[in-house]
């Protein structure tokens, strides 16, 4: 499994339209070939602080989405609402305990 951690930072007036438009393009993401969970985390207390968590069946699986026009579209309307560099992870699952 393969994991994929993004941590977004956004000014603070920019908030509601991020979650706009995480809201009406997190299902199309899920359903993207590959994917297989995808959850959004808000920090406790930096409250414009996100991060996305995805699982992929390959790292190939995300570089397709990464190049596809759903990344593009809503990479385009993500971007310009950061007040702070994106961070991203690709880590591999090692354990994971329910």
């Amino acid at each position: 499994m393969f994991v994929r951690i993004v941590k977004m930072s956004f000014e603070p007036s920019h908030i509601d339209t991020f979650l706009a438009n995480f809201e009406s393009n997190k299902h199309k993401i899920r359903a993207f070939e590959g994917c297989e969970f995808l959850e959004l985390y808000r920090d406790k207390y930096n409250t414009n602080t996100f991060f996305t968590y995805s699982y992929w069946n390959t790292e190939n699986d995300l570089e397709r989405y990464r190049q596809s026009n759903l990344f593009k579209q809503v990479w385009s309307k993500t971007k310009p609402l950061f007040n702070a560099k994106p961070e991203a992870w690709s880590v591999d699952k090692i354990v994971s305990l329910s």
